[in-house]
């Protein structure tokens, strides 16, 4: 059973403005699950916004950050709303794909993620958020790695049918790692 990693709008338009969370140390957790990914056999879903705000086609902001490593293999999905299911073809690939997992990263912890982990587990997967994965700037009235904590605690408590579990990457990395070894 393989892993479906899915990196939600983790594209150049998301560094205009306030500082990013340890965006440097959360680019480099993605790059190594997604390789982590890529060798079991699983398949790693980029998840692209498309819209205004610097998110326009084609635009230099609408570009997936240069520091994550992307193969041709790879999935691109294309979005309009926070909901990377809401009118893409996400769902099919992943029904065609039946990921034993969906590892959720990317940006931003309390819109698009939070939309990526809760539609996951709706649609029927068993979801992996990825505690250190995501991130976003602070917000007017709560600093980012509060908002952080909150969603990795409110994720963990989510009633469904299907497991929802929040791990830090190297747990997850260490995870496999053992699995591996068996």
């Amino acid at each position: 059973m393989v892993d479906a990693l899915i990196i939600v709008d983790m594209q150049v338009a998301l560094l205009d403005g306030a500082p990013k969370h340890a965006l440097p140390d959360v680019i480099d957790r993605i790059n190594a699950l997604a390789g982590k990914v890529r060798s079991e056999g699983g398949t790693v879903i980029w998840i692209r916004h498309c819209g205004t705000g610097g998110h326009e086609q084609n635009s230099p902001g609408w570009q997936f950050l240069p520091g994550l490593a992307r193969t041709p293999r790879d999935l691109v999905v294309e979005k309009t709303l926070n909901d990377p299911y809401a009118g893409t073809e996400l769902g099919a690939i992943l029904s065609r794909l039946q990921p034993g997992r969906v590892l959720v990263t990317g940006w931003a912890t309390d819109f698009c993620v939070d939309a990526a982990v809760r539609s996951s587990v709706s649609h029927g997967h068993h979801v992996v958020a990825v505690a250190d994965a995501h991130t976003l700037s602070d917000r007017p009235h709560l600093p980012a790695k509060t908002v952080i904590a909150h969603h990795n605690w409110v994720w963990s408590g989510l009633i469904t049918k299907h497991s929802v579990r929040v791990v830090d990457t190297a747990d997850l990395l260490a995870e496999a790692a053992a699995y591996s070894r068996r």
